[in-house]
C-alpha cells in the first residue's frame, strides 16, 4: 500500500504544465492547463489530469470543477513531438485518462477559450458542459498528421452529433466555429467574450451548486449510463435511482424547503 500511495504522491508531485486552485467560496475546484503559448498537454499531463479530477470528486470543499485555460488560450491539443518517445502499446488507453470528467460524481465544465483542438477538445466532451466565446474553435485534427483521434473524440462526437456531423469534422480536421459548434449541440453555451465567459462559469456554478449534490451525482450516472444502453434499461436505471433517492436527506431538505418556501440546506446524503 505504502508503494502505491508513494507512486501517486510522486505523480502529483510535480504538475507537467497544469494548475490546481480551489475557490473555497464559490466551491469550485479549478484545473488549468498552463503551458505557455497555447497550453498543449503531455503525455505525462494525462494521467496527472485523471488524477486531480478524481482528488476533485472527493474534495468536500469542491462541488464543481471548472476546466480551462490559462492566458485566454483553451489548448491547440496534444504535445505531439512527445509522443514519439511513449513506448510501443503506450497510448491505447489515452481515453481512460481524458475520461475522468465522465466518471467524476460532480458537474465538471469545461470553458473554451481560443483554440479547442485534439486532446482539449476531447478532454471537454468529457465534461458535463462545454461554454466557450465567440471566437472560440473546435475540432479533431489530427487526420492532417495522419493519425486519428485517440482520446475518446471518435465515440463521443459520434455519440453527441451524429457520424455525418462527426465524419466530417474527423475526416477534415475542420476547426469549426463556437457558432456552429453550438447550433449542432456541442456547446452548452457561448459568450461574447473572455468576461462574459467568466462571468457565466460563475454563474453556471452557483446555480449547481444550489442543487443538492446527490441529486446531481445521480442523475449524472442515469444519463451517461442511459447514453450506451437501450430506452427500456434506461428507464430501469432511472426507476430504480429515483427510489434510491427517496430516503435520502436532501429529497426530504428539499421537499420541505418547497413547501415552508425557505432555502435548503443540502448535505449530499
Amino acid at each position: 500500500m505504502e508503494k502505491y500511495a508513494k507512486q501517486r504522491g510522486e505523480l502529483l508531485e510535480k504538475l507537467d504544465g497544469l494548475r490546481v486552485k480551489v475557490d473555497v467560496e464559490a466551491r469550485i475546484g479549478y484545473l488549468i492547463l498552463d503551458r505557455p503559448p497555447l497550453n498543449i498537454v503531455s503525455y505525462l499531463a494525462r494521467s496527472q489530469i485523471s488524477a486531480i479530477i478524481e482528488e476533485f470528486g472527493h474534495d468536500d470543499a469542491v462541488g464543481v470543477v471548472v476546466i480551462r485555460g490559462a492566458d485566454g488560450v483553451y489548448t491547440s491539443g496534444g504535445d505531439v513531438k512527445g509522443f514519439f518517445d511513449v513506448p510501443r502499446d503506450g497510448m491505447s488507453h489515452l481515453s481512460h485518462n481524458i475520461a475522468a470528467p465522465e466518471r467524476c460524481p460532480k458537474p465538471v465544465i469545461c470553458a473554451m477559450e481560443k483554440y479547442a483542438f485534439g486532446v482539449g477538445f476531447e478532454l471537454s466532451l468529457a465534461c458535463d458542459f462545454r461554454l466557450a466565446t465567440k471566437e472560440t474553435r473546435v475540432g479533431l485534427p489530427e487526420v492532417t498528421i495522419g493519425q486519428i483521434p485517440g482520446s475518446g473524440g471518435i465515440p463521443r462526437l459520434t455519440n453527441l452529433i451524429g457520424a455525418t456531423r462527426a465524419k466530417r469534422m474527423i475526416y477534415t480536421g475542420e476547426r469549426v466555429s463556437a457558432e456552429q459548434a453550438y447550433d449542432w449541440g456541442i456547446l452548452s453555451d457561448v459568450a461574447e467574450d473572455s468576461a462574459a465567459l467568466d462571468d457565466m462559469v460563475q454563474r453556471y456554478a452557483r446555480k449547481l451548486n444550489a442543487q443538492a449534490p446527490i441529486s446531481l451525482t445521480t442523475a449524472k450516472r442515469v444519463i451517461n449510463a442511459s447514453m450506451n444502453t437501450s430506452v427500456n434499461v434506461g428507464l430501469e436505471l432511472e426507476g430504480h435511482a429515483y427510489e434510491k433517492l427517496r430516503d435520502s436527506h436532501d429529497y426530504t431538505e428539499g421537499a420541505n424547503a418547497f413547501f415552508e418556501k425557505r432555502k435548503a440546506v443540502y448535505k449530499g446524503e
